[in-house]
């Protein structure tokens, strides 16, 4: 009796162990599954006091930097903006891929008609195989200037990042203000054919930091405490200007860039072009105390000006000594880093050069599409009706302008460009966007007048899905040489190589990095120099390709790859949402 009893017990013993570990199972399978989240943005007018001044600025939900989506690898985002501005709008999410919903890209009349003030839209997207940090802005005039948010991909659930679990995790977001309404700014620069007035501060986080009149008592705490290994996601959300960005007494290990791991390297300064991110780990090694982290100005333009002020927040070790008497925390006074000089090419190109892929990727070696772009500024006589005075402010009675192989790109202004695309409307664009230049000639040397003045359009170039793409992008000294922030939606790119003067094909072609390129999704060109990038077309869409200094995009800096359906639904974009905003 007392073997059967034993049976029994163990019997039931087996069944509750197997049914805790099925509970067990299941809920790490539940945990595993992707995730929608779903979030409420409100487009409206906010109170913003920096710098003294009380400026009414256009936010998202209130909030200056906008909210932080925290996602995971796999998940859904939907996204519903509704527009309480009086100011057109749309949200681009840079750096998502967009596979097939092209439709929630964001950019105003590429991908969508804006978003009109008492309008609404929502952003319906999925994360597929992208992990790090990216971000979110406003895609329409410069309303980015104050509509922007970071966009955090956690690994999915289960797996770990491929360096050591930092203690924790701080997001920068490095930004420029205005004590103006940078709408205002915009549209004074377009009807002058001037350059727009530069910022007058920095930020980190939407705070200046104390080196700016009535700012030091809001400059962003970053803790850290003594043997900690801390995460820092910088991300640079300024409007028109690269940063270089670095702590006091501290190095930084770049571990990923632009939601692509790299292969770990270590420096003391970052540079970023705008639309750039830069994940770094950084030690607590430092005897405990204050430490800035700063932000100024990379300017590579000539005789130009600039906001060459320099922003700040403060590393702040818990166990920081405090100063006699102080009772609300440490005051003593942080240590201050030295960084670049403003127009320290050799800095930053050393920086852009260290990126590497964290092991041997497929790189396309068989190109399809070869394609040579210019980029850069340029100047257009003034037009005889104009009032010389009033409408043509750039250098000697000019409008600045600028473009990519001679074109300066224009926008539509009554349906996007994808519409018309996957709809076959007629006029609202041509697809004969030149693949090499209309002209060759010494593009970083002394470059004769006649091509100061491109043409304009609003002009595509066809790529038939699944093709393997190179583009050679190359930097001119028209007006002045410049580094230039490229970022192409829909895609990430490997960067095979970089260098100054006149790309030579027959040279240069030695230095490309075919076995461990970095893959990102914004290259910041060289002044006077040039990059290789190569992708493969597998996104079907309409997708621009433009200069991240939104001054040169309003001057027409862009172009757009038109992406051809494949075979069948997977390789074909999904058909446009029923609330797509009507022009």
């Amino acid at each position: 009796m007392e073997a059967l009893d034993s049976i029994f017990s163990n019997k039931i013993r087996c069944s509750l162990l197997l049914g805790v570990f099925l509970l067990f199972a299941s809920s790490a399978m539940s945990l595993a599954e992707p995730r929608t989240h779903q979030h409420d943005f409100v487009i409206q007018a906010t109170p913003v006091k920096r710098l003294c001044k009380i400026q009414n600025s256009i936010t998202v939900n209130g909030q200056f930097p906008g909210p932080t989506l925290e996602v995971n690898n796999g998940d859904t985002l939907v996204v519903k903006v509704t527009n309480k501005a009086r100011y057109n709008v749309t949200i681009h999410w840079h750096g998502i891929r967009q596979m097939r919903t092209g439709w929630a890209d964001g950019p105003e009349f590429v991908t969508q008609c804006p978003i009109r003030p008492g309008g609404s839209y929502t952003y319906r997207f999925t994360i597929q195989g992208q992990e790090g940090t990216l971000w979110w802005h406003a895609h329409s005039s410069w309303l980015r200037a104050t509509v922007y948010g970071a966009l955090i991909i956690h690994p999915k659930q289960g797996d770990s990042y491929p360096f050591t679990k930092p203690k924790r995790e701080t997001t920068l977001l490095l930004g420029e203000w205005w004590n103006a309404n940078p709408i205002n700014v915009v549209r004074q620069s377009t009807r002058t054919g001037g350059a727009p007035n530069v910022s007058d501060a920095y930020t980190i986080n939407g705070q200046p930091g104390d080196l700016y009149n009535c700012s030091s008592q809001d400059t962003i705490i970053v803790p850290i405490d003594s043997g900690e290994t801390n995460l820092l996601r910088v991300i640079n959300a300024a409007l028109n200007q690269p940063l270089f960005f670095t702590v006091a007494n501290h190095k930084l290990t770049v571990v990923s860039a632009d939601a692509s791991y790299t292969k770990p390297f270590t420096t003391t300064v970052l540079m970023l072009g705008p639309g750039q991110t830069t994940d770094v780990l950084i030690a607590g090694d430092q005897p405990p105390a204050r430490y800035y982290l700063a932000a100024r100005a990379y300017f590579s333009a000539q005789n130009a000006p600039f906001d060459n002020t320099t922003t700040t927040a403060i590393l702040e070790y818990k166990s920081a000594p405090c100063s006699p008497n102080c009772t609300n925390g440490p005051t003593v006074k942080p240590i201050m880093p030295s960084l670049p000089a403003f127009n320290d090419t050799a800095t930053a190109s050393a920086f852009t050069t260290s990126f590497r892929s964290p092991r041997k990727v497929e790189v396309p070696t068989e190109i399809d599409e070869n394609l040579f772009f210019t980029i850069g500024l340029g100047l257009n006589n003034c037009p005889k009706h104009f009032n010389k005075t009033r409408r043509c402010q750039g250098p000697n009675g000019t409008r600045f302008t600028a473009s990519m192989n001679n074109v300066s790109f224009v926008l539509p202004n009554n349906i996007s460009i994808l519409q018309a695309y996957q709809q076959n409307i007629p006029g609202v664009f041509t697809a004969d966007f030149p693949a090499n230049p209309p002209l060759k000639f010494d593009y970083t040397g002394n470059v004769s007048r006649s091509l100061w003045q491109p043409l304009s359009g609003t002009r595509g170039y066809k790529l038939k899905y699944g093709s393997r793409v190179q583009v050679v992008l190359q930097d001119t000294s028209i007006v002045t040489p410049e580094n230039h922030p490229i970022h192409l939606h829909g895609y990430d790119f490997y960067i095979l190589a970089e260098g100054f003067g006149n790309f030579n094909a027959q040279t240069d072609t030695k230095k490309f990095n075919l076995v461990d390129p970095p893959m990102r999704n914004t290259v910041a060109v060289p002044a006077n120099g040039w990059a290789v990038i190569r992708f493969v077309a597998d996104n079907p869409g309409a997708w621009i390709m433009h200069c991240h200094l939104d001054v040169h995009i309003n001057w027409g800096l862009a172009m757009v790859f038109l992406v051809d359906n494949g075979v069948g639904t997977l390789q074909s974009i999904e058909s446009p949402p029923a609330d797509l905003p009507l022009c």
